[in-house]
């Protein structure tokens, strides 16, 4: 199974952190990945909805700021709690990864092949309850440039799938 580290099976190294021109750190590819490759396993603190919800009230960061991922109705990942590299994968609307639910572990990865330097990034589509956020669309505005940019890291539906970034 793939996991946090930042080789692949023949030992390569896969990506490295560094400035993103996305926002703040990004995580880009170091060698040729191909697509269908598990990169990395989204890591960090296991916790319930409940606890998850009163850390986002609490962050001193503010809103937008915190490295949660829904796995199901009761788990959430909170990434930044002993988390890895993989919450430092951007958003982007064009991009080159996505999720991955497999039992219960959330793994990034390749939906086409990516090239040495290249920044990894997948949909974020953000949930939240937007009659409690008022300046929402300033908090999830996208950055990520792409040519059919769709404004915002939020889920354009109001659904809420398992498997989705908070």
């Amino acid at each position: 199974m793939a996991d946090s580290r930042k080789t692949d099976k023949s030992g390569g190294r896969l990506y490295a952190v560094r400035r993103s021109g996305i926002e703040g750190r990004g995580v880009f590819a170091v060698r040729p990945i191909s697509r269908g490759t598990r990169i990395i396993e989204y890591t960090g603190e296991r916790t319930t909805n409940e606890i998850a919800e009163e850390r986002y009230r609490n962050a001193s960061t503010g809103a937008g700021v915190t490295y949660f991922f829904i796995v199901d109705e009761e788990t959430v990942i909170d990434g930044g709690s002993g988390g890895n590299a993989a919450r430092l994968i951007n958003h982007s609307c064009d991009p080159n990864c996505e999720t991955l639910l497999d039992e219960g572990r959330v793994y990034i990865e390749a939906i086409r092949d990516i090239e040495p330097g290249e920044e990894l990034a997948y949909d974020y589509r953000l949930q939240l309850d937007r009659r409690k956020q008022r300046d929402w669309r300033q908090v999830y505005a996208c950055k990520c440039g792409a040519r059919r940019c769709r404004g915002t890291m939020l889920e354009p539906t109001r659904s809420c799938p398992a498997g989705t970034h908070r």
